[in-house]
């Protein structure tokens, strides 16, 4: 009974510290700004507009409501790739509190993953301008969408866990993943159609994970698709294997932080 006391009084504070921190860097990211919030609503919409200009005029891009499929596939990808440079450095940047105070450390790599979640939701705001703009009926199958949100979120989290560990030891990590996301950018169909791919580049893409959850995004939003369960599996197993793999990784890792943060 005690020992049940205990993990639930644990469970409060780690929440209450898990809260102050998402709340402390919203207020960071917004201090000063005159437009605020509504950055992460004009941000992709800007990114829209821009791409949307240069592949739907200059590369002739025949895609069926192209501004969409771009803010979708943009959106999604950027909270993948804000989330997980930011929880690569998170241990890093936590380190005078690490020192000070007993705290679990793996809430600090979630804390950035969840940010960028609420980041993302705002950012929502763009897409259904688009939708009103062009005149496009939401799909019902959106409501497939938390689903989604709980894949990414756990594969965000997975890749955070790798990341926040190595850099503490190795910090070259921090330029490494900025070139690994350029990469990544332009190996997932964010702004082309995957038609345009050669074969043995459609059977690699398949081992990407942001294709399948891009895919799955624009499939539910745009394109009225229900994903089958193999496509539901492969999202989830991706997700478990990169959390799995980062959950190991950190718990191994952890102890030595304190020595090198």
């Amino acid at each position: 009974m005690a020992k049940e006391v205990a993990q639930s009084k644990s469970l409060k504070h780690n929440l209450f510290i898990l809260r102050t921190l998402v709340s402390k860097d919203f207020k960071l990211k917004y201090r000063r700004s005159v437009l605020g919030v509504l950055w992460s609503v004009l941000n992709p919409l800007l990114m829209m507009i821009v791409l949307t200009a240069v592949f739907s005029y200059m590369f002739k891009f025949d895609i069926e409501n192209f501004p969409l499929y771009l803010i979708l596939g943009n959106i999604l990808f950027t909270m993948m790739a804000n989330s997980t440079t930011s929880a690569m450095m998170s241990i890093i940047e936590a380190a005078p509190l690490i020192k000070k105070v007993r705290v679990e450390k793996i809430i600090f790599p979630l804390e950035k993953v969840l940010f960028e979640l609420v980041n993302f939701a705002i950012s929502l705001i763009a897409v259904v301008c688009v939708l009103v703009y062009f005149q496009i009926l939401p799909s019902p199958l959106l409501l497939f969408m938390p689903l989604l949100l709980v894949y990414v979120v756990i594969f965000c989290l997975g890749l955070g866990l790798i990341l926040s560990s190595i850099a503490v030891f190795f910090r070259d990590t921090v330029y490494l993943w900025g070139v690994v996301i350029t990469a990544w950018t332009y190996a997932t169909p964010l702004f082309y159609p995957v038609s345009m791919l050669a074969d043995w580049m459609k059977v690699a893409m398949e081992f990407n994970p942001m294709y399948h959850y891009v895919t799955y995004f624009r499939d539910i939003a745009m394109w009225n698709i229900m994903p089958s369960l193999n496509e539901n599996l492969i999202c989830l197993g991706m997700a478990l294997i990169t959390l799995l793999v980062g959950i190991f990784v950190f718990r191994k890792l952890e102890r030595k932080f304190i020595l090198y943060v």
